[in-house]
């Protein structure tokens, strides 16, 4: 199957590509710098020239291939709000060229969103109306299939390896900053991860099985609490832990603060069984303990 993939040389988007070279795909990877065009090279991937601004090239890559996976998406979260909008625009340029077939589009979400604060998403749960984010990736797909879009969704949590890890990555930023890594009252809440290579191989998986519609849940760990998470950064940067309460929680972690007192627990009971994934990598705690903290 030839894939054309956006974000082919992100994080994530880095190991699908192999994944699904090592399965015998071809994958087109966008790339907007040379350095991009480089690596996708070296992977083995063919290079598609362009940005997620660029509608028609966006269009035209998706026109030339079997499938396609989009996990582009700008993280610079100064510009959060335009960045989901660009991500929507996106979004719609892939489907129009799709339109009419049974060609899959597989688009990226997370898990946050779906459920109150305390509760366990599913895949069967829908996102809030009323949850107040800008990204509408996941609407955004489901609307595609009323345009005869053969799409599906795939929904990350925390994905990680010993270089990033999601979100925590921006909060051992802030523990840096703060001079503390902090949980919110008695760390209770929890995220939900998985291994980047966990991750990949789910992608391959609803690619080859796919099924419009399908929402998927890339989660290993239904939950690690953030007190953990907070001992083992404060350990990594030998950072006192502390508590703060939930009042403090936008001052010191930003735009991240209702993430982390509310946490993004998640199952995926039935992505396992509808596709057999078995995720065997590392886990999120595993990771930090191995990872260079002198990067942060």
């Amino acid at each position: 199957m030839r894939v054309f993939m956006t974000g082919a040389t992100g994080f994530i988007g880095s190991t699908v590509v192999r994944e699904l070279i090592g399965a015998g795909h071809q994958v087109l990877g966008m790339a907007r710098t040379d350095a991009g065009a480089r690596s996708l090279i070296a992977a083995g991937a063919e290079v598609h020239q362009g940005s997620l601004e660029e509608a028609d090239r966006l269009r035209s890559g998706a026109a030339s291939a079997d499938a396609v996976i989009h996990l582009g998406f700008n993280h610079d979260f100064s510009r959060f709000a335009e960045s989901c909008e660009l991500d929507r625009r996106a979004i719609e340029a892939l489907g129009s060229a799709l339109a009419g077939s049974d060609r899959p589009l597989i688009v990226t979400s997370g898990v946050g969103g779906l459920v109150a604060p305390g509760q366990v998403a599913t895949e069967d749960h829908d996102p809030m109306p009323d949850f107040p984010f800008p990204r509408v990736s996941e609407q955004a797909a489901m609307a595609l299939l009323q345009r005869g879009v053969s799409a599906a969704v795939m929904r990350l949590p925390q994905v990680h390896d010993t270089a990033k890890q999601g979100l925590i990555t921006h909060a051992i930023v802030v523990a840096r900053q703060q001079g503390v890594s902090a949980y919110v009252g008695e760390g209770q809440s929890s995220w939900a991860a998985v291994h980047v290579s966990d991750a990949a191989r789910l992608y391959r998986l609803a690619l080859e099985r796919h099924e419009p519609g399908a929402r998927y849940h890339a989660v290993a760990e239904e939950g690690v609490p953030m007190r953990a998470i907070a001992e083992a950064v404060g350990r990594g940067l030998q950072l006192p832990v502390v508590s703060i309460p939930a009042e403090a929680a936008a001052a010191h972690f930003g735009w991240m603060g209702m993430l982390v007192t509310h946490g993004l627990s998640a199952s995926s009971a039935k992505t396992r069984q509808k596709l057999g994934w078995q995720p065997s990598g590392p886990t999120l705690l595993a990771d930090l303990e191995d990872m260079d903290f002198s990067a942060f």
